[in-house]
């Protein structure tokens, strides 16, 4: 076991270098020209898909995010690189595709996933030393970050990263001096929310989102007629299925509601001029064979940049864009440098004529369902590898099943009643490869892999894939224990290292012999924890306490400094 740890170790120490696959960033006319420190408010609702008039969908009643499209560049080809939120929100954080970080999972605290010993599956990735997320970065060039309390990527909740993690409000907490990079997560439109909150249930977790949702979805109307909604031909088209779908219209009616209120505000606060403002979802819809799967139903998503000024309005992108782009778009907007690390471009760059190639999106692990998958994809072509072809698309899975679709289409399964394409998703042995043209087939529907007039497409995707995997950390191809091991030796999160003080003439200089450890500390009787980013001048009577953090680590016992008066 020690020999493979190590080898695991050294995996993790790799220097990673961009990949040629990762292509070259998306540009606007010449790249936006809005000052040297912009504010940013990033709104990201939750399992949404593409539900948006703007983006084509005649059914939706979105008013407010049509005439957000409306003054905004829109991005029509963008893809998460998991579909579901934390493994997405992980690479989206820090620029990094979730399998090089150990957060590949769904979860990686999970208690209903049993170890090999038996216990449950319960810790946090430590993803490499180097890898920061983005805000953390804005935040050590001077921005004040703050989060509205959904953080959710699975290597612990780093005190380091945001100013404020459970903001009242995006911006009106921070020092008037500082820009912000706000990040507001719209609860709303999830998966759960599409729940029936008209009867009891013998299941807990049901009665306490139902009442949740009475409590979050108060107000809303019914503005979806069920009988004019399309469902995709992988669901079967009933009554109950149909609800289903029209719920979701009506939840996003309702919840775009909010994005009007935070542009109302901005406005309101002379802001909107010099905030860039990006909306987005984490991934696609919160239905079967959508959320948690890697076809584009799952990972294909809306993102919209609002600039100051509405300027490039209008203009649509067809250009794919990763996930893991939007960390350096951040960054280069606000003038700070792009980590080596990471394996996104920023979209708003020179004008380059060679738009990316291909994103790369991975399916692993759902609570104690098993999986591991991996597709990538280019402007027409799927390809999808399945490395366990044993087990079917769809298995029990406790949170999934509390929706009458997925009901539906077990109590179909049963009774033999569905369509072959529905059933599809129940057999096995799943193909080891998969080929779909997204353009003839936007349900990805018909495998061409094993059809010989599409070989040559095959053959140049799965090099695709090949060279991309090749180039990068995959730790799914571990066992899960073995990436537990490596990151928690003995199953034990290990601790970051104290902080230690040391004086240099006048300067107070904080160190932790953690490697990738990063400081926070707070001056005198203050509650704020600030961000260590260089020496601090010493003054008389100074009394700072310090503590430290890697990313995944549990944090460093708190340790002063006094300076006597």
């Amino acid at each position: 076991m020690h020999h493979v740890t190590r080898a695991i170790c050294a995996v993790f120490a790799m220097v990673w270098c961009s990949v040629a696959l990762a292509g070259t960033p998306v540009s606007s006319t010449g790249g936006p020209d809005v000052g040297s420190r912009p504010n940013f408010l990033f709104v990201v609702f939750e399992d949404m898909g593409s539900r948006i008039g703007a983006f084509g969908d005649a059914v939706a009643t979105t008013p407010v995010l049509d005439a957000f499209a409306a003054e905004s560049v829109q991005f029509a080809n963008t893809f998460t690189t998991a579909g579901v939120c934390a493994p997405s929100r992980s690479s989206l954080i820090t620029g990094v595709h979730q399998q090089a970080l150990g957060t590949q999972h769904m979860r990686t605290r999970s208690p209903s996933a049993l170890l090999s010993s038996g216990g449950p599956i319960s810790y946090d990735a430590a993803p490499p030393a180097e890898v920061k997320a983005f805000p953390e970065l804005l935040r050590k060039a001077g921005y004040y970050t703050s989060n509205n309390g959904k953080t959710d990527y699975q290597f612990g909740e780093p005190f380091t990263i945001w100013d404020d993690q459970a903001a009242e409000h995006p911006w009106r907490g921070r020092p008037d001096d500082k820009p912000f990079f706000a990040m507001v997560n719209i609860l709303e439109t999830h998966e759960s929310t599409i729940w029936p909150t008209d009867a009891f249930s013998m299941n807990p977790l049901v009665n306490i989102v139902r009442l949740r949702n009475l409590w979050t979805l108060s107000g809303k109307e019914k503005v979806t007629d069920p009988d004019n909604v399309d469902v995709p031909p992988y669901l079967p088209d009933t009554p109950v299925v149909r609800a289903d779908i029209a719920r979701h219209y009506d939840n996003i009616a309702f919840a775009e509601k909010r994005l009007a209120r935070l542009l109302d505000d901005l406005e309101a606060d002379g802001l909107a001029d010099n905030t860039i403002v990006v909306v987005t979802t984490d991934h696609g819809d919160g239905f079967p064979r959508m959320k948690r799967a890697i076809y584009d139903s799952g990972i294909k998503v809306p993102m919209m940049v609002r600039l100051p000024d509405h300027r490039d309005a209008g203009i649509k992108h067809d250009r794919l864009v990763s996930f893991v782009d939007i960390g350096p778009t951040f960054l280069s907007l606000a003038g700070v440098d792009i980590p080596d690390y990471a394996r996104g471009q920023p979209l708003f760059t020179e004008i380059s004529d060679t738009p990316r190639e291909y994103i790369v999106a991975g399916s692993d692990r759902f609570d104690g369902t098993l999986e591991h998958q991996r597709a990538i994809r280019d402007e027409r072509w799927k390809y999808i590898r399945n490395y366990r072809t044993d087990l079917p698309f769809f298995q029990p899975l406790n949170f999934r099943d509390q929706l009458p679709t997925m009901q539906e289409l077990w109590r179909l399964h049963e009774e033999g009643s569905l369509t072959p394409t529905q059933a599809q998703s129940f057999a096995t042995p799943r193909p080891e490869e998969e080929l779909y043209d997204t353009v003839a087939d936007p349900h990805e529907i018909q495998n061409l892999a094993a059809d010989s007039a599409h070989a040559d497409t095959l053959t140049r995707m799965r090099a695709a894939y090949d060279a991309f995997a090749a180039d990068t950390v995959d730790l799914s191809s571990i066992p899960e224990t073995e990436m537990i091991e490596a990151m928690w030796p003995d199953m034990q999160q290990p601790e970051t290292a104290p902080v230690v003080f040391s004086e240099s003439g006048r300067s107070l200089i904080l160190s932790s012999a953690t490697q990738g450890a990063s400081i926070g500390y707070q001056v005198g009787e203050s509650p704020l924890w600030h961000l260590y980013t260089g020496p601090i001048e010493i003054a008389s009577g100074m009394s700072i306490t310090a503590k430290a953090i890697r990313y995944g680590y549990a944090e460093s016992t708190p340790t002063q400094y006094i300076q006597a008066e």
